[in-house]
């Protein structure tokens, strides 16, 4: 597959929007950073134009704030927002897991394990990008199988505005690890079909990031 043409049949504003995005998500522009949209243009070979358009939709989804005659600041990380995030992500994890417990199929279930399977690597390479994209899979199975599409809008929107405090709060191979056996503990009890296991074990899971993201931030 060439990679390239594809690349080239994505508009140039979604190019941007995307990379620039992916490089906030992770981190690797860290918050409070101003960006400068030269060293953008030729850091990601794009104009003028879609690197402005990129930036005023990211601006809109509260990633950057744009400050006339100073520049484009990547925003700053606050833990009431987040606490606010979690507490309303905790109740629709709850209702998302229970809701798969009762109406997976055996195949989404081994979905899960799948997903799971490639987390020891990440984690032994201390891969973060890896380790965030292998976890929002594994939400995103479980809202899946729960079959209610209002509960997947949900969650799906609040793990992206969430990206960031991930990134933050599994900076230790421990967190890493702990993650992962959450992330079977849950998928196991789905498995079983014990609700209230699976509900449980992600109470846990979800409050472990809280206490990650309140001891870093």
């Amino acid at each position: 597959m060439d990679v390239n043409k594809n690349k080239r049949r994505i508009p140039l504003r979604e190019q941007a929007y995307q990379e620039i995005k992916q490089r906030i998500l992770t981190c690797e522009f860290a918050p409070g950073e101003f960006l400068n949209e030269s060293y953008l243009q030729d850091e990601l070979s794009l104009g003028r134009s879609p690197i402005n358009q990129a930036l005023h939709r990211l601006a809109v989804e509260g990633l950057v704030d744009i400050y006339p005659r100073k520049g484009v600041m990547v925003s700053q990380l606050s833990l009431n927002e987040v606490i606010e995030m979690i507490e309303v992500r905790l109740v629709n994890e709850c209702m998302a897991v229970r809701l798969a417990t009762e109406r997976a199929q055996a195949s989404e279930i081994e979905a899960m394990r799948e997903i799971l399977s490639e987390t020891p690597k990440a984690i032994e390479n201390r891969d973060l990008t890896a380790l965030m994209r292998i976890d929002l899979r594994f939400h995103n199975a479980i809202t899946a199988a729960s079959r209610n599409r209002v509960l997947s809008d949900i969650l799906s929107g609040l793990h992206e505005r969430q990206a960031r405090f991930w990134f933050l709060s599994l900076s230790a191979k421990e967190q890493m690890t702990r993650a992962y056996e959450e992330h079977v503990e849950i998928v196991e009890a789905i498995s079983q079909r014990d609700s209230a296991l699976a509900e449980q074990a992600m109470i846990r899971h979800v409050e472990n990031f809280r206490k990650n993201i309140v001891a870093t931030i």
